[in-house]
């Protein structure tokens, strides 16, 4: 069994807000093809297969499903005949937590199904998913979905209601359109330096040339954004109710209208949404300028709404039997009379639409008109994917390879390429070799006999136990026991779980048995497979088996052809996460008798698709330890498997030895938690407190405490180590606003800087080494954004924004030592001693021209690495609570070497003790020079958006502002009594969250939480009352919390430090409270 054509095959996605309705609206699909029935489809929810899934309602992991449809076409001569199509649907999670599997998603398919919710209009998910699909160049088709709550709930008339939905298309276009409009601004940037470049090598080349002329084709090429849009004439928009399984687009009335009003079909469709009218006198259809103050209704209201309405107001809203039945029969409907004269108005309702307008046909439908197959879209999306820096929509290819990728080429002889988005992990017990299988009639009737024989035989023993011998009991037990072997067997396996890749194949068709080249995400083309670099990034994998998709079961087949969707068997320890699998062709690549594969051969096929996805970052981190020590090994394994079959969580051992897990959010978190438990390591598992990552900064504060060290600037700090061997002067100061903001957007660039530095240093070193690291975000919970610049223009943006902060601050660009923390912070080591400074930039412009480094005094050399290592420690743990710091200058002043007592301990073989001294010494340094100022803690802050009627929004501000968040706007949705209300929340006090606002509001708010970065917290953890109106307002014992210092013991106390606590808090009533 092989799977279908690339002709004949749609891959389509599902992508939307969390509970707008993708899985109820895959249900239709599924009843329509015979998997489930039509009476339990939207209520089963039948592709959220796991048990937690079922429980919250809600999605959490994306599964495929393939579904064959006869689609009737008309042939060339207009004879309409049945055709199959094979659609490939991808069910994926809404919830903000689970993002990463809307990207898995998205590099697999082709098109994407866009559910809106009708009355919460477009929410914040719905706008990350259509960037992602517009990133992956899906062509998408809006459903607006949930229309029955127009009816039932807003009780919209239905000219109202065409208002309503022509504003949320307005919107969805909206939306579109800003995508268009930054994309295009991008180009029009590159395409200016690109025709700079071409100028200024033509007025190289041509010298003698002053004015080199600009070639004519060289104008700039604007693309057209009139197929970006939707537009319900153009055929991309549905309008749907999942729930009660009917959906239309405007075609299907144009055909119901176009013989009754005796105009084309095709006419009929571009006027049926719009400002047209039917002017009942000459009946024909009017523009709105021909009006002439008559009240008319627009077409789409009296033609398709106008009908609607009608249904469900005989149906459901005033039930009227004769009225349903004339309906019915107008219709030409097959309804049973027992079924019209039910009281279950829901199953009336969606027997009249499901065969009036099934949702099905229409989905279907649509996906076939508008979704291009795989042999066209590959055309558009893999040069994107190929090359992600292209900005032409298709480009020629270069290759045959190429060739084979954009034609989606299945031949025997094309290249082999497929992409796998994403591991996921299966029981073994449920792949379809391992399943019990069903007992014959004879096996049953063999045990039943063997069973009775071992009873009658056990009796006599029993009766007779001198007697009897004991053979006849052994050989009848032996005989129940090899009938019971295999269920032993398959217990024995139930603890094992199987990895399998969740795949696209582009080109070439995959049989089972072949061996394939994983090509995994940090192979670099450039170097050919048989760099020793790349060496540890192609591996050989055999094909064990291929198997369809269909929601929660696995059919296994053959072979695959391009253009599908698939799951494969066999990458289990050979592919983390993603990977590219290539072949030269369909027989898999040639291996030696040492199983090693030919690389040569296959080195034209070898192709990296998979690249680093970004996800978003993972913020919340637990902790995990085993019940039971001995179960350690268990949890280790069941980790591995977790960071394995999910794409977005990070797994890893702290220094202190905890087992940590990053999760995107609570919820995310609690799954992986379950998971773990149920299916990974099946043990019980002890799981900490959420630990958050939290910043320590410093401001100017209004009454600071004298400065540590007088007569000098605030923050100065004199140090020395082991004797006074080394004397230094440190200066901290906090960074001036500008500069700090420049940094914090431009993370990305610092890291790749020193990616650079550390590569140049290993190539120096002779090292050969990993290539530069691409982590998808920081291990510390750093909120990396994208550049602001680009990286060329670092130093000179830099310098400018140094310029305008003016002060000290205006010259300190030639004079930046480092970064920090971890040499890529936002806090600066700045060289401000006599002479030639230490800088940063000279010495990475010094490494990109290959210039050796000039002869320097080694000891003061020695020494400034000694002193860059204290301050990356200070900075990597600051001073309040060993978080790192954001945001400070530090001012190196002066130091001094006493050279004659140094070379005195060289002699005496104690530098060791020396260059410990000197680190620990500028790093406490550093510490006492933030805590100089006025310390602050920056938290971790979520950005929450909260949909909630009138009657609840008061409920839900109380639940924010309980949690110390603030409210950022409110506005209310037009038509509707539905606020969507934006806060700011500290991640520390967001656990719990969601379900406190989901019981205070009865379940009719539900918020989702997206991490926004650092906010400062502009309250001195160190704080105690001291003025009189402070004491008189307070008392002594300042019985108003200090909220900064709660966090900072709290984190204290986890890390094991020191917590300055009062056990007696009244000496009087001596009362000892428990630590």
């Amino acid at each position: 069994m092989s799977t279908a054509e690339a002709v004949d095959v749609r891959n389509v996605t599902t992508i939307g807000h969390v509970d707008h309705g993708k899985t109820t609206m895959m249900d239709a699909l599924l009843a329509a093809n015979n998997i489930i029935s039509t009476r339990m489809a939207g209520k089963i929810r039948y592709l959220d297969s796991r048990e937690d899934e079922q429980e919250r309602g809600i999605t959490m992991e994306s599964s495929a499903v393939s579904l064959r449809f006869q689609v009737m076409e008309r042939t060339s001569e207009g004879d309409p005949r049945p055709k199959t199509y094979v659609v490939n649907m991808i069910d994926t999670p809404g919830h903000v937590d689970f993002s990463s599997e809307v990207s898995t998603a998205s590099r697999l398919c082709d098109g994407a199904l866009v559910l809106v919710d009708v009355v919460e209009g477009v929410c914040t998910q719905t706008i990350t998913v259509l960037r992602q699909a517009w990133q992956d160049r899906l062509r998408p088709i809006l459903v607006i979905n949930k229309f029955d709550r127009l009816i039932t709930e807003l009780r919209l008339s239905p000219i109202e209601a065409y208002q309503h939905l022509a504003q949320l298309i307005e919107q969805v276009n909206a939306v579109m359109g800003s995508f268009f409009a930054s994309e295009r601004m991008e180009d029009d940037l590159r395409w200016r330096e690109e025709r700079e470049k071409r100028l200024a090598a033509k007025k190289d080349a041509h010298a003698e040339e002053v004015d080199a002329t600009v070639n004519e084709e060289d104008e700039y090429q604007e693309k057209d954004d009139e197929d970006i849009y939707f537009a319900p004439e153009r055929g991309n928009v549905v309008f749907a109710s999942a729930i009660d399984g009917w959906g239309f687009r405007i075609g299907k009335f144009a055909h119901l209208y176009a013989v009754k009003l005796g105009i084309k079909e095709a006419n009929l469709r571009t006027v049926l949404w719009g400002d047209f009218y039917l002017d009942p006198k000459t009946k024909r259809v009017i523009s709105h300028k021909h009006l002439r103050g008559r009240s008319l209704k627009p077409l789409f209201v009296q033609f398709v709404l106008d009908n609607i309405w009608a249904v469900y107001d005989a149906v459901v809203t005033n039930p009227n039997p004769d009225k349903v039945t004339k309906i019915i029969t107008t219709l030409g409907l097959k309804v049973p009379p027992r079924e019209q004269k039910s009281k279950d108005t829901r199953q009336l309702l969606s027997l009249i639409f499901s065969q009036w307008l099934p949702l099905s046909t229409c989905v279907i439908q649509t996906i076939v008109d508008i979704v291009p197959p795989p042999s066209a879209a590959q055309r558009i999306r893999i040069p994107k994917m190929l090359y992600p820096d292209i900005y032409e929509t298709t480009i020629e290819p270069k290759s045959k390879l190429e060739e084979d990728l954009y034609s989606c080429n299945d031949a025997p002889d094309a290249s082999i390429v497929a992409l796998v988005s994403k591991m996921f992990a299966v029981p073994t017990k449920e792949l379809p070799g391992k399943k019990k299988k069903a007992l014959t009639g004879e096996e049953m009737r063999s045990r039943a006999k063997a069973a009775r024989e071992a009873r009658a035989a056990a009796q006599a023993q029993e009766t007779t136990p001198s007697e009897t011998p004991s053979t006849p009991l052994e050989e009848a037990m032996q005989k129940v026991d090899l009938g019971d072997k295999p269920a032993q067997t398959a217990e024995g396996e139930e603890e094992e779980e199987t990895l399998l890749g969740f795949a696209r194949i582009y080109s070439g068709t995959i049989h089972a048995g072949t061996t394939v080249l994983c090509v995994l995400p940090k192979y670099n083309a450039a170097l050919g497979p048989t760099h020793p670099k790349n060496a540890q990034h192609v591996v050989a994998a055999r094909v064990e088996e291929l198997y369809t998709m269909m929601g929660r079961e696995l059919v296994p087949v053959e072979s695959v052809r391009a253009g599908n969707v698939f799951a494969i068997r066999g990458l289990e320890g050979k592919v983390w996460r993603s990977a590219t699998l290539c072949a030269p062709a369909a027989r898999g690549v040639d291996v030696s008798p040492e199983g090693v594969p030919d690389l040569e051969g296959a080195k034209d096929c070898l192709v990296n698709m998979a690249g680093v996805i970004r996800y978003a970052a993972p913020i919340v981190r637990v902790a995990l330890e085993p019940e039971h020590p001995a179960d350690m090994p268990k949890l280790i394994r069941g980790l591995k498997l977790l960071s394995q079959a999910d794409p977005c969580v990070e797994t890893f051992q702290q220094k202190t030895g905890e087992h940590v897990i990053l999760t995107a959010g609570e919820l995310h978190g609690e799954r992986c938690i379950r998971d773990l438990k149920e299916r990974f390591a099946k043990i019980e598992i002890h799981a900490s407190e959420p630990i958050v990552p939290f910043r320590e900064t410093a401001v100017k504060g209004v009454e600071m405490a004298p400065p540590k060290t007088p007569n000098a600037k605030r923050g100065t700090i004199h140090g020395a180590a082991a004797h006074d061997l080394v004397k230094f002067t440190i200066r901290a100061a906090p960074l001036h606003p500008i500069i700090h903001e420049f940094l914090v957007d431009n993370l990305a660039i610092l890291r790749r800087m020193q990616q650079e530095r550390k590569a140049g240093e290993d190539e120096r070193k002779g090292d050969e080494d990993d290539g530069p690291e691409d982590e998808t975000y920081d291990v510390q919970g750093d909120y990396i954004k994208k550049p602001t610049i680009k990286a060329e223009q670092f130093w000179p943006e830099l310098q400018e924004r140094c310029r305008r902060a003016g002060g000290e601050w205006a010259d300190i660009v030639d004079k930046i030592w480092a970064f920090g923390p971890q040499r890529m912070g936002s806090c600066l080591l700045i060289d401000a001693r006599q002479g030639q400074p230490n800088s940063l930039k000279q010495r990475l412009a010094r490494l990109r021209a290959g210039e050796a480094v000039k002869e320097q005094d080694p000891l003061a050399v020695t020494f400034d690495n000694h002193l860059e290592t204290g301050f990356q420690l200070a900075t990597f743990q600051g001073p309040l609570c060993a978080e790192p710091v954001e945001g400070m200058a530090y001012f190196v002043e002066a130091v001094t070497l006493d050279r004659a007592g140094i070379e005195e301990e060289q002699a005496h073989n104690r530098m060791a003790h020396l260059t410990g001294s000197f680190i620990s010494a500028v790093r406490d340094a550093c510490r006492n020079g933030l805590l100089d100022w006025s310390p602050r803690l920056m938290l971790a802050m979520y950005t929450c958006d909260i949909q909630a009627s009138t009657d609840v929004l008061g409920k839900v501000y109380g639940v924010v502002a309980k949690r110390r968040g603030k409210i950022v706007a409110e506005e209310m949705k037009e038509g509707t009594e539905f606020f969507t209300v934006r806060a700011k929340l500290p991640v520390v006090e967001s656990f719990g969250f969601a379900d406190d606002i989901r019981k205070r509001t009865s379940g009719a708010a539900s918020p989702q939480l997206i991490f926004s970065g650092y906010e400062m917290l502009d309250l001195d953890p160190f704080w105690v009352p001291t003025t009189e109106e402070e004491l008189e307002d307070l008392g002594e014992k300042a019985d108003r919390v200090n909220v900064a210092k709660v966090y900072m013991d709290r984190v204290r106390e986890r890390k094991g430090m020191f917590v300055d606590r009062k056990i007696v808090e009244f000496a009087e009533k001596q009362r000892t409270l428990k630590r």
